[in-house]
């Protein structure tokens, strides 16, 4: 029967027209929450805006509204899906239910963190700049902290005085008051520095060991206190025995070189008294070389205790030979 007829028949019997169906009213739109799917922030939405996409309040992603969950529970938090990723599948065929948290704000704290760390590292490097800078520069060039070898110092070199004259007299010896000067073996010589060991004088010239140039004297003493107020005069023809002395020089090899004389010299020393570990003295010397050595002038000694005795080696005993 159409829906006419039906009508008719309803008013025959005086009905409604409307009698025998049943009127169906829209249910008013409903509101539901979903979770973002990036930062979690809950969003309340329509159900008519299902399907259709919007800005996250929160970390401003562009999602997908996900359709209105059938369970009116509260507690339901649908998950959207980011627009450029599929929206997860639910396991049990349902909603998927989140924990109602607040938003997760480790992010924030870890950007913040990040650009305190940057900020001390900038103050650092800046503070130190110019070591950093220097030691790059240092590296780039093949510097190192390593100490580094000092180049040996020039030797000094003297003339040979004019005012004192060679010679194996001692009748009109003068000793200059200025620190011993002279010649050994053909080079210009001073005394830059007077030791007095045990009994044996040396006047050095040069800071290394062996000097550069140098007269050493030894005297037939153990202590050179012993010498104290002494003057000592060694004549070209006396026999020996007589105080040795020896002539040091370097060779074009830097190598040391010396000469002893036990005879045919001639000198002339007076030495003070001893004071305050120092030996005054002057002294006039003369020597046979070919070069015609000398030295004359007045010196003021460090006394030093002698060295000590060399141990001799114990000889091996010869072996026996079977007769």
């Amino acid at each position: 029967m159409n829906v006419q007829k039906r009508a008719e028949k309803s008013q025959k019997k005086g009905l409604s027209p409307l009698a025998g169906y049943e009127i169906v009213f829209p249910e008013p739109m409903s509101e539901f929450k979903f979770a973002c799917p990036v930062c979690g922030q809950h969003i309340t939405a329509d159900s008519s805006a299902s399907g259709g996409q919007l800005e996250c309040p929160t970390c401003f992603r562009k999602i997908v509204v996900p359709q209105a969950p059938s369970s009116p529970d509260p507690k339901f938090i649908v998950s959207a899906a980011e627009v450029s990723k599929p929206r997860p599948i639910p396991t049990n065929g349902g909603s998927i239910e989140t924990p109602q948290t607040q938003p997760s704000r480790s992010p924030a704290i870890l950007i913040a963190a990040l650009v305190l760390l940057l900020g001390a590292a900038g103050a650092v490097a800046f503070v130190f700049r110019d070591r950093i800078f220097k030691r790059g520069t240092d590296v780039a060039q093949g510097k190192t902290n390593a100490p580094s070898k000092k180049p040996p110092e020039p030797k000094k070199v003297y003339a040979v005085p004019t005012n004192i004259v060679w010679s194996l007299e001692l009748t009109n010896v003068s000793f200059p008051e200025s620190p011993p000067v002279g010649s050994v073996h053909g080079s210009g010589f001073m005394s830059e520095k007077a030791v007095l060991q045990g009994g044996t004088l040396h006047l050095r010239q040069g800071r290394t060991t062996p000097p550069d140039l140098g007269i050493s004297i030894q005297f037939f003493a153990q202590l050179g206190e012993e010498l104290s107020g002494k003057k000592i005069e060694i004549s070209a023809d006396r026999s020996p025995p007589v105080p040795k002395v020896t002539l040091r020089w370097k060779n074009e090899q830097d190598k040391a070189v010396t000469k002893n004389y036990s005879e045919g010299y001639a000198m002339r020393v007076e030495f003070g008294e001893a004071a305050n570990g120092r030996m005054p003295g002057k002294i006039f010397i003369s020597l046979p070389d070919d070069a015609k050595s000398f030295a004359a002038g007045a010196f003021n000694a460090e006394i030093r205790k002698p060295p000590p005795p060399k141990q001799k080696q114990p000889k091996a005993p010869k072996a026996k030979t079977a007769v």
